[in-house]
């Protein structure tokens, strides 16, 4: 499901003594079934972006295409309960969301929500813990007698039972360690391939996004700076080093590689396996 803001515009608190500017001439493409990351400073407007993209805020000016749907500043909306269905959000720490008595109540309680039956939840239940790598067993326990990892699976799990088309993640491995973080990331990245999904990824972790996504979106203080693939966003440190943000370690060691070595590699490689193969590819010339 394509997503399009075009000169989108929201202020907390609008009309009052209090009134807070948030974002102003936000306009860019989320294409169907794509990868897109949304990077920037705190303060720079992520996060009310993401508010924008299931209507849990609306446009104070300019206009969002969600699917078929298009929703406009000024103008009242009715029946937003299937674009907030579609449109699924994984907030940072899901897992604090947890509040039913066994975890296959709290996974069935969204698509309940929705108008689903019992027993369909509960089939939707079973898939979704498969989906996200726990063993069916644990539909049956408390989700505070699990492990944080677990409790943060289990808080996806409620989000893709309702079977988004699009899925948003808002720093979905905040508090993880590395090889915690790299598992939620894999599951997310086989979820969004296997099923289609479009991903929309707010984070502060170059390395994320340089390996995950198909597009970058770099918000600065509420506004658009520069949208592109991450070979481009990443070749063009001078561009991010402007508004606060800082390249990938594997792109700082390429720029160090490629000094002692005294000519650039043939292509700016975003993962250390991309950028061993290039190295590989050197000892090959060399030989």
């Amino acid at each position: 499901m394509d997503i399009k803001l075009q000169d989108v515009e929201y202020r907390y608190a609008a009309g009052t003594p209090f009134e807070r500017p948030a974002i102003a001439d936000v306009s860019f493409h989320i294409p169907s079934g794509q990868y897109v990351a949304i990077i920037g400073h705190t303060g720079s407007g992520k996060s009310t972006v993401l508010q924008h993209l299931n209507v849990l805020l609306k446009p104070l000016k300019g206009e969002i295409e969600i699917g078929s749907r298009t929703i406009a500043a000024g103008r009242k909306e009715k029946n937003l309960k299937e674009i907030r269905r579609r449109v699924g959000i994984v907030f940072q720490f899901p897992e604090h969301q947890l509040f039913e008595e066994t975890v296959e109540k709290d996974i069935c309680f969204g698509p309940m929500n929705f108008g689903v039956t019992e027993n369909d939840a509960k089939k939707r239940a079973l898939e979704a813990v498969r989906l996200v790598g726990l063993p069916e067993d644990i539909l049956k326990k408390s989700p505070f007698d699990l492990s944080g990892g677990q409790m943060r699976r289990v808080a996806i799990a409620g989000v893709l039972a309702m079977k988004p088309d699009v899925l948003v993640l808002d720093e979905p491995t905040a508090g993880l360690d590395p090889r915690g973080r790299q598992d939620i990331m894999n599951m997310f990245t086989g979820l969004q391939k296997t099923n289609g999904l479009t991903c929309v990824l707010v984070t502060h972790s170059m390395e994320d996004a340089a390996r995950y996504a198909d597009k970058i979106v770099i918000m600065h203080k509420g506004r658009v700076h520069r949208t592109g693939t991450p070979r481009d966003i990443f070749r063009d440190a001078d561009s991010l080093t402007s508004v606060g943000l800082d390249i990938p370690e594997t792109v700082r060691f390429q720029q160090l590689f490629e000094k002692r070595l005294g000519r650039p590699l043939e292509k700016v490689c975003l993962t250390p396996e991309e950028l061993a193969a290039e190295i590989g590819k050197l000892r090959g010339e060399i030989s």
